[in-house]
């Protein structure tokens, strides 16, 4: 079995950045000692921290009215977007860093800042201070992201798409259900007190991180711009992660264009729902996020090809449907919701676990290549979606969504 952070064949012997380590007397010297094992304590932190991480970017999301009732009409635009211009910022400038020093140390900082943040934004007192705090709250919320990369290079080669699964379960599902949490604390409370709790929640994410994650030594000694540069050359030269990031980012481009238009076609005749009714699709999204574990089981087993394929085969079948049925059929979108995201989650942990397996001193940086990617893609979806259901309707969605995971399909089945 392979440790943490060495090397693994030849080809991919030392990270991009680095030197080939000093010898004495003909042996290499040890620069890595083994970590403590990845053991159920800390699959259950870096699982939480994952998810309640990630929610503080959603949880403005349901409470826009509040807001806009307090700062006006450009609060609407202003802090959902800033929340996640700032969360890919993050992605991007921050979770590259985990190559370089203790991830552990990190995700204690990234949640005690985060605090921070969040309290600053439960007292922001104009529009400007608001944006700022759900800038650096977005910033600083790629916590998430140290997570996965963490669980991915402590996990034994055999297991590793089980506990990438298992730690992604919890990031999913604190996306999908933030939205719920937020919107009824906000409904009771106003929305200031959401974000005074999440920031309480974000001190104690820092406990549990510091309580449960293992301490593991600097791997690497790189300058910041050296690591940056690096980036660039992991995308060049590992064709397994462009494949791996585009797949996954035209299956996000897909769900990015449903779920941006799902609340505007069931608000509407027939459906005639409530924005909480809306809502509640998420929480039929979270039996989605669950299935992670499985896919990463059988990825282990089987390799990612056959469960990224039949993942977009089944965003596919989900289009498919909702074109059919999904404009008079709750019963059409409640399958439709299940099977996008069943299909969508599965092929996201094959994808990142043989992405993870390719440069085992490089698994931050690697995360950075494939999420940006799915972040550029999913923004792009989301506004394909819109556009096509203003100027088609729902079936132009569909058609948007079908297009993807099609093209997702394709590219699956080239992969070698």
């Amino acid at each position: 079995m392979r440790r943490a952070g060495l090397p693994g064949r030849r080809a991919n012997a030392y990270p991009l950045g680095t030197r080939s380590p000093p010898t004495s007397r003909g042996r290499p010297v040890r620069l890595i000692p083994r970590a403590r094992p990845l053991d159920g304590k800390a699959r259950f932190g870096l699982t939480l921290i994952a998810g309640g991480a990630v929610a503080n970017i959603y949880y403005n999301q349901p409470l826009l009215g509040l807001i806009v009732a307090e700062f006006g009409e450009r609060a609407a635009l202003w802090v959902p977007t800033t929340a996640l211009v700032g969360y890919g910022l993050g992605i991007v400038g921050l979770v590259p860093l985990g190559d370089a020093l203790p991830r552990r140390r990190l995700i204690v900082l990234q949640c005690l800042a985060m605090a921070f943040a969040l309290l600053g934004v439960g007292l922001s007192g104009n529009l400007l201070s608001l944006a700022i705090a759900h800038l650096l709250v977005g910033m600083l919320a790629s916590a998430a992201q140290q997570a996965v990369p963490f669980a991915a290079e402590l996990a034994p080669d055999a297991s590793r798409g089980r506990v990438v699964g298992q730690v992604m379960t919890g990031l999913l599902s604190g996306i999908l259900l933030a939205r719920t949490a937020s919107g009824f604390i906000g409904a009771h409370l106003g929305w200031r007190p959401v974000f005074l709790i999440a920031s309480a929640v974000a001190l104690a994410m820092a406990g549990i991180a510091a309580a449960t994650l293992p301490h593991t030594p600097q791997t690497q000694r790189l300058r910041y711009r050296a690591l940056m540069i690096s980036i660039v050359g992991l995308a060049k030269t590992q064709p397994v992660l462009r494949t791996a990031a585009l797949s996954q980012g035209l299956l996000f481009a897909g769900f990015n264009a449903f779920w941006a238009t799902l609340a505007l076609l069931v608000e509407a005749p027939p459906f005639g729902l409530t924005a909480a009714g809306a809502g509640l699709f998420g929480v039929i999204g979270v039996c989605g996020a669950f299935v992670a574990p499985l896919s990463g089981r059988f990825a282990d087993r089987s390799g990612a090809k056959p469960v990224v394929l039949g993942g977009s085969l089944m965003v596919a079948l989900s289009f498919v449907i909702l074109w059919a049925a999904g404009a008079w059929s709750l019963v059409a979108i409640t399958i439709g919701v299940l099977l996008i995201d069943i299909g969508m989650n599965g092929a996201l942990i094959a994808n990142q676990t043989r992405a993870y397996a390719l440069v085992p001193g490089a698994r931050g940086r690697i995360n950075t290549v494939l999420f940006t990617t799915i972040f550029v893609f999913a923004a792009l979806g989301a506004y394909a979606g819109s556009q096509a259901f203003l100027l088609v309707g729902w079936p132009g969605v569909c058609a948007v969504g079908l297009t993807c995971s099609a093209l997702a399909v394709l590219v699956a089945l080239r992969d070698r």
